[in-house]
């Protein structure tokens, strides 16, 4: 397996907002063939309790769309206000007006898939982790298979804040639910880079909380 290959796709496969292409459209084809990739990650208890919502046709498309602008431009508004003065910092800037372009433009993204799940969550923490570990593998096994195809993504979830709407919208049954709503266009450009993180050492600890991992000195 080549290494350099596997690991370039894994760290150059950023949330793409302002840079799908709103016009080219997705074929069919491609999107199933990312699935298919999709449904190979691991489920638990094997139950593949999974299903994939493809949304391509343009009056659900903007249905849906008004309720991901109503509720992802209150959820920005609210994020702005509570930033304070860091709300003037460029990073935040930066990030506010991604978000807000993809509220701006949702339902010109050709395409729209909606993960869900078989049930309604419930359950302590550990009941809560089996659900959604069910799905969120093979989303990110999705986003990763339409990386290496040109295609960018990303997840979002403002709309399950009106999750019972988006179901009439869909015909989704009261007993599945969404987990979230994947904007899927074409990339305007190749040259995702990796993304700024914490050094993994600061966040890692060793046999128990706050013990810091030894540095290895590279020889």
């Amino acid at each position: 397996m080549d290494t350099v290959v596997v690991d370039q796709l894994l760290t150059t496969t950023r949330a793409v907002r302002r840079k799908l292409d709103l016009e080219r459209p997705v074929e069919l084809e491609v999107i199933l063939e990312c699935l298919r990739i999709a449904v190979q990650a691991p489920t638990a208890g094997t139950t593949q309790a999974w299903r994939w919502l493809v949304v391509r046709d343009q009056d659900t498309r903007n249905a849906l769309g008004a309720l991901f602008r109503e509720v992802g431009n209150e959820y920005l508004r609210r994020k702005v206000e509570a930033a304070g003065a860091h709300a003037d910092s460029p990073g935040f800037k930066r990030s506010l007006a991604s978000a807000q372009h993809l509220v701006d433009v949702i339902e010109r993204v050709p395409v729209f898939v909606i993960p869900c799940m078989l049930g309604r969550p419930k359950g302590a923490n550990d009941a809560l982790a089996v659900f959604y570990g069910g799905i969120f593998p093979a989303i990110w096994n999705f986003q990763l298979a339409l990386r290496s195809r040109g295609l960018g993504s990303t997840l979002t979830t403002y709309h399950l804040e009106r999750e019972a709407d988006a179901a009439a919208i869909l015909g989704v049954p009261d007993d599945v639910t969404q987990v979230a709503l994947i904007p899927i266009g074409y990339a305007t450009t190749g040259t995702f880079g990796p993304g700024r993180r914490q050094a993994v050492e600061d966040l890692t600890y060793l046999d128990s909380w706050g013990t810091p991992i030894p540095v290895q000195s590279s020889r």
